[in-house]
């Protein structure tokens, strides 16, 4: 079971906004990611837990 990881830029292409604001969201803690060293990862199911958060 491997979950696929996407960089902010990846999250702000398909969400079609900026990656600073994707990186707005992680420091919020409304979005939430894995960092691995200096750069952040947002797991496929965290990505659609904040969508569906954002829906209701």
């Amino acid at each position: 079971m491997v979950n696929r990881l996407m960089t902010p830029e990846d999250v702000a292409k398909a969400l079609q906004l900026h990656h600073l604001t994707i990186l707005k969201f992680i420091r919020s803690r409304s979005l939430k990611s894995i960092k691995i060293g200096r750069v952040y990862r947002i797991r496929e199911e965290d990505l659609e837990a904040f969508l569906e958060k954002q829906t209701n």
